[in-house]
């Protein structure tokens, strides 16, 4: 039984755990060494934080925040930042369907002319 008990505390001093030995039973019971709120709870943690957006798609939503960390809903403008270049590009106006902005350019190109008829062409007589 000595030779158990020594054993038993070299094992859980190598694995950095406090023994503890109750004098009035023969249990053994043992505890952490410390009690941190870091490493050893992270493995704990089983509900996540950010969940899909509604807006980007992506899994930026924070669900206690109430907003995405990629583009910013619920806020009215999307989020973008000067220091962050390339995100720009990623999200800049043409890389999406353009509704709208290509009927502009269209429109603009033939000097957004309304309420006109097209003259219906003259066929090539061939001889």
């Amino acid at each position: 039984m000595v030779k158990l008990a020594a054993l038993i505390r070299m094992l859980f001093y190598q694995y950095n755990v406090k023994l503890v030995v109750l004098e009035s039973s023969s249990l053994l019971s043992f505890f952490p060494n410390k009690m941190t709120k870091g490493t050893s709870s992270f493995g704990k943690r089983h509900n996540k934080t950010h969940t899909l957006c509604r807006r980007c798609g992506r899994s930026s939503y924070h669900i206690q925040k109430s907003t995405c960390a990629q583009c910013g809903y619920p806020a009215a403008k999307l989020r973008s930042y000067n220091w962050s270049i390339k995100a720009k590009r990623r999200k800049t106006t043409g890389t999406g369907r353009m509704r709208f902005l290509k009927v502009v350019r269209r429109r603009f190109r033939n000097g957004f002319r309304e309420g006109t008829q097209a003259k219906p062409r003259k066929s090539v007589q061939t001889k």
